[in-house]
């Protein structure tokens, strides 16, 4: 089975198993969903859904939280880990989205990932959740699995997704991230994964999964 066509099975397969699958972190609008983005490095989303409705209710927009003083964002985003960072980011995001965009989110990688902290994986969140662009949102599950069914050779999430993009149909890929999300959580764990019971047995070489 050519890779092509491995992806296309897997796409198909997953949309069976999370036919609903959805981005975790909670959130109303495209500036809520890329600051909670920006938490959730090195954090839970599950951590970040604990502090965002706090930090949301006080700075609910771009320019309020342009306004913040960043030792209150602090506070508030304390238990995320990395907050002093994030404050001072959140704030930078907030006050370039204010003074650049005039308060919209952008919605072409180039500009997001120009904004402070944002990577290219946050980058293609908003892009594909917000804006309905084909995203590839390579994070840790994402590219353990695709490595696994032999999709890629590399952990390097700029060439994962340079060479998903490829693989997948630009309809499927923003969901089929979401789904590798909750199937890397439920049955393709990092240790110990569960391929007796994998929906994706019959077209996964299982290629650096420990015997």
């Amino acid at each position: 089975m050519r890779k092509k066509e491995r992806a296309a099975a897997a796409v198909k397969l997953l949309s069976e198993l999370y036919p609903n699958a959805v981005c975790s972190l909670e959130y109303q609008d495209a500036f809520q969903l890329l600051i909670a983005t920006r938490l959730s490095a090195q954090c839970t989303d599950k951590r970040v859904n604990m502090v965002t409705p706090a930090l949301f209710k006080e700075f609910p927009t771009a320019q309020s939280m342009a306004n913040a003083d960043i030792a209150r964002v602090e506070e508030l985003i304390k238990t995320c880990g990395l907050y002093k960072t994030k404050a001072k980011d959140l704030v930078g995001i907030a006050k370039q989205i204010t003074e650049r965009f005039g308060g919209r989110v952008p919605d072409t990688i180039e500009e997001l990932t120009a904004l402070p902290g944002v990577g290219r994986k946050t980058a293609n969140l908003v892009c594909g959740d917000i804006y309905g662009k084909p995203a590839v949102v390579t994070d840790t599950h994402f590219i353990r699995i695709c490595g696994r069914l032999g999709l890629t050779d590399t952990t390097n999430p700029l060439k994962v997704e340079n060479e998903m993009r490829k693989l997948l149909e630009p309809e499927d890929s923003n969901a089929f991230c979401h789904r590798t999300v909750l199937f890397g959580r439920d049955v393709c764990t990092a240790r110990s994964p569960k391929c007796g019971a994998c929906i994706l047995n019959g077209i996964c070489p299982k290629r650096k999964v420990a015997k």
